[in-house]
């Protein structure tokens, strides 16, 4: 994320006692996945991911996404299926998470009809609950670094391939994307990150977000 998305240090406050304000989290349904990617990747901004493990909750407002389809030259799907991309295949609503560079874990959430092979990369969110984990599992660095990038996210939450094919609409899943009013503002949209194909497609999307 660039300098014009990260939260304000006025807002550290707001970020930790978000939970408390007395909004009801609705749990996101698969109807909203099984919809059009880039808009998916739009709508999932202020959206909240969060994961339980037993007692320890963490959360964050996603602020970054990126959007993949199988007609795109830079998705995993556009060659068909494999072993590897086979989650990316399944219904929508799903997570995909896959592993890069021999190091870092990306997690995605699946889209559309089962069998098309389109998802939502998750790039960033701004922590709202659970933010010493976070620091914990990151290893002690700045807060404005913990989860500004697909990899760091997938630190911080702790998702490696066992997450892989997790269902987020799941009503006893530990891993789920809520409505929690978070509103959101100023998005933009810009070529993605990191990819060798396809670098002109606009469909890495940013925003700034209003916490109360």
């Amino acid at each position: 994320m660039g300098r014009f998305f990260r939260p304000q240090q006025k807002n550290k406050r707001k970020l930790l006692n978000f939970c408390h304000v007395g909004v009801r989290p609705k749990p996101l349904p698969r109807a909203f996945f099984d919809r059009d990617t880039v808009d998916v990747a739009k709508n999932l901004l202020g959206k909240v991911l969060v994961c339980r493990r037993g007692p320890e909750v963490v959360a964050g407002a996603i602020c970054e996404t990126e959007a993949y389809t199988p007609e795109d030259a830079a998705s995993h799907s556009s060659r068909g299926m494999s072993a590897r991309n086979a989650t990316m295949f399944g219904p929508p609503g799903i997570l995909y998470v896959y592993f890069i560079y021999g190091m870092y874990h990306c997690a995605n959430i699946v889209t559309e009809a089962k069998g098309r092979g389109a998802a939502v990369l998750l790039r960033g969110v701004v922590p709202l609950v659970g933010i010493d984990a976070m620091r914990l599992r990151r290893g002690g660095v700045a807060d404005r670094l913990l989860v500004n990038g697909p990899g760091k996210l997938c630190q911080a939450y702790d998702f490696d391939r066992a997450q892989d094919g997790a269902d987020l609409c799941s009503r006893s899943g530990s891993i789920r994307i809520k409505d929690w009013g978070v509103a959101v503002t100023d998005v933009q949209a810009t070529p993605r990150i990191g990819i060798s194909k396809a670098m002109d497609v606009p469909w890495r999307f940013v925003a700034r977000l209003q916490l109360r």
